[in-house]
């Protein structure tokens, strides 16, 4: 949390999102190593990874896809359909 803040900062969601990855890598009975071979992310990055949070966005997908999670992402930043109609609004118009 922010030092003047009750909101949660990047950091503490990266910190979040590798200690729950953590857990379900062991709930599905795999050693880094095995994640790793498995998913095509290097092992440096994994650890690198469960140990800080720092990722790349990719490598986290390929993580997420291999333990099933991956359509938890897809709700990320979900576009609203009233969004939707306004940018059409601005797309239809000629420059």
């Amino acid at each position: 949390m922010g030092k003047y803040s009750i909101s949660k900062l990047p950091s503490d969601v990266l910190k979040e999102i590798s200690q729950k990855h953590r857990v379900l890598r062991k709930e599905a009975a795999m050693t880094q190593s095995e994640l790793a071979e498995r998913s095509g992310v290097s092992l440096g990055s994994i650890k690198r990874f469960e140990r800080s949070g720092q990722i790349s966005l990719e490598s986290l997908l390929k993580l997420i896809h291999l333990l099933g999670r991956l359509a938890d992402f897809e709700l990320i930043l979900n576009v609203s359909s009233t969004t939707n109609s306004i940018e059409k609004l601005f797309s239809n118009k000629t420059r």
